[in-house]
Formats: structure tokens, C-alpha cells, sequence
């Protein structure tokens, strides 16, 4: 009975370290990455337009944590108005023959379109009330005092300027980048391949630096923005993105090893590097505004926006790299 008290003692110290290494609840981070990447290869197995309808749910998603960060802020942006052109972009790029003009359409007049919007304040009634109470409880005041929104008070609002160039900012930031991960499934032939390595490569390039930074990481890559980054950790997100590319890129190109091979190697440092920089924007907005996390829908991982960011800046260069090199 002692030794297995003792045993149990062992297993939550080391339970314990790992999470405080990590700055994660690692249980319920790994149970929470299992079922988005059994959500996401069963949407992928069923067909492209279902895993279409997953990339515009986690985008509404995602627009209504920034409209709550935003709001505790005081800087108001008009999420409808941003779900519908966000909706109408992604599906006017993936569904329609001129992509690439379709895209550019639909982003500049989502932009005149959310501008205009932005300068009308709707209510969501207690909702929106509630999720900033929820936000603020779960947020330490030594991040709110760093925030260059800090007035005191939960209830600061500023100009309708500053909404609208927050609000253009949020169409930039998502529904833009968003576009390319719609993009990329539209050439070459080999649409489960690329959405596969837009999704999941930055993932894996997250962990790599994460495990890597969290055992050898000693020389900080940006510790005022992130204190957690490391050097060590962003040669370990490089590492595990290379590897990833390395093997999709053998089970989707088995014949292009002779005169490809060096692509994986670029895509490694690509994902390593922009998703690196991804996470530190995505930081540096999060200390700006006061908050730990972008939201709190994914145990373990934070928010939406938390999880996609990486993924978000890396679609544009993948997308690029993807087309260029005819895979």
C-alpha cells in the first residue's frame, strides 16, 4: 500500500513538472489535440465541402473570441457583419472558377463592408457581458496591468476610428489568411495533401518547439513578449515541421523524390519560422489587450485563436510554396 501511495506521489510530481514546464494541463491538452485531429480526418475523409464547413465554423469561432479580447479592450468590431463576409469569402474562393479574383472581390468589399459596419455599436444583450465577466475571472491582474488598454475599468470605449481600424485589422488577420487555406485546395490535384500540411504541419511544428523549448530551452527568443519562447524551441518546431513535411511529402509524391526532395526542407523552415512569429503576434496582442488566453473553448490549449494562429500566418507561404513547386 505504501509503495503504491508512494508510486502515485511520483506520478503526480512528475504530472506536476511537466505542466508547469509546458505551461499547459498536458492531459487535457493531448485529449483535446486527439479530438481535433479525429474531427478533422474524418472531415477530410468524407469529402473537401465538409471540411470546408469545419473551416468556416472554427473562423466564426475565432471572430467571436477577438469580438470578447476586443471588448474587453473597449474597441468594438461587427462580428455579424464579419461571420457573413468571412462565410461568403471563403466559400466565393473554394467554390468559384476564378479563385484567386473571387478572393481579392470578396476581401475588398468585406473590408468597405465591415469598415461601414463598424461604426454602428449592436448589442448581444447579457452574452457578450457575460463572456468579458468570464475572460476577466480568468485573467491575473499583473496581464492587465501591462495592457496598454489599461484604464481601471472593464468598460473603457474609444473613438469609432479605432473600431474601424481594429475591425479592417480583424479582416486582415482571419478571413484574409483563412482565404489561402481555401486557396491552396483548389490546384494541383492534391487537395487532402495540402490541407493535411496547412493544418496540421504548424500543429506539429507547435508541439516540436514547445517539448524542445520546455527540456533544452535556455537562450529567450523574446521574453518580453513571450517569456516561454526559446531558441532551442524554435529549432525544435523547425525540426518536427521538416519531418512532418518529410513524410507527407513521401506518401503523397512517392515519384517526385529526385527532383524535389529539397521542398520539405523549406517547408520545415517556412512553418518553423513565419508559425513562430504567428504565435509572438498573436502574444503580443494577447499582453496588449490585458488577457492570458484568446478564449477558453479548447481545454488544455486555450482558445480558438490560440490554436490557429500559427496556421493562419504559415497558409499564405505554404499555399506559395505549394503552387510554385507544382505539388
Amino acid at each position: 500500500m505504501d509503495n503504491s501511495s508512494a508510486h502515485d506521489g511520483s506520478a503526480e510530481e512528475t504530472l506536476e513538472e511537466i505542466n508547469k514546464k509546458t505551461g499547459r494541463n498536458m492531459p487535457q491538452a493531448i485529449a483535446t489535440a486527439v479530438i481535433l485531429i479525429a474531427i478533422i480526418v474524418a472531415c477530410l475523409a468524407i469529402s473537401m465541402d465538409v471540411f470546408m464547413v469545419l473551416l468556416i465554423v472554427f473562423m466564426i469561432l475565432a471572430l467571436w473570441e477577438l469580438r470578447v479580447d476586443f471588448a474587453i479592450a473597449g474597441m468594438h468590431i461587427p462580428v455579424i457583419m464579419l461571420w457573413i463576409c468571412s462565410t461568403v469569402t471563403l466559400l466565393a474562393t473554394y467554390y468559384s472558377p476564378w479563385h484567386v479574383s473571387a478572393m481579392a472581390v470578396c476581401v475588398m468589399l468585406s473590408m468597405v463592408l465591415v469598415a461601414l459596419s463598424a461604426t454602428a455599436n449592436f448589442s448581444f444583450g447579457d452574452r457578450l457581458s457575460m463572456e468579458i465577466e468570464h475572460k476577466l475571472a480568468q485573467t491575473n491582474a499583473g496581464a492587465r496591468l501591462e495592457s496598454s488598454f489599461n484604464h481601471g475599468t472593464a468598460n473603457a470605449q474609444h473613438s469609432r476610428l479605432t473600431s474601424v481600424a481594429v475591425s479592417l485589422f480583424t479582416v486582415l488577420y482571419i478571413p484574409l489568411l483563412a482565404s489561402f487555406i481555401a486557396l491552396s485546395l483548389t490546384f494541383h490535384g492534391h487537395a487532402v495533401a495540402h490541407a493535411i500540411m496547412i493544418v496540421f504541419l504548424p500543429a506539429l511544428s507547435d508541439t516540436g518547439g514547445l517539448f524542445a523549448g520546455a527540456w533544452f530551452g535556455k537562450h529567450k527568443l523574446s521574453p518580453r513578449i513571450s517569456p516561454k519562447k526559446s531558441v532551442e524551441g524554435l529549432i525544435g518546431s523547425i525540426l518536427f515541421a521538416m519531418a512532418g513535411a518529410f513524410v507527407i511529402f513521401a506518401c503523397t509524391y512517392p515519384t517526385l523524390w529526385a527532383s524535389r526532395w529539397w521542398v520539405p526542407i523549406i517547408a520545415g523552415v517556412l512553418i518553423g519560422v513565419v508559425g513562430t512569429f504567428g504565435d509572438l503576434c498573436a502574444s503580443m496582442l494577447k499582453r496588449d489587450i490585458g488577457i492570458k488566453d484568446m478564449g477558453h473553448l479548447l481545454r488544455g490549449h486555450g482558445g480558438v485563436m490560440d490554436r490557429v494562429d500559427s496556421i493562419l500566418l504559415t497558409a499564405p507561404f505554404m499555399m506559395a510554396l505549394l503552387y510554385v513547386t507544382g505539388l
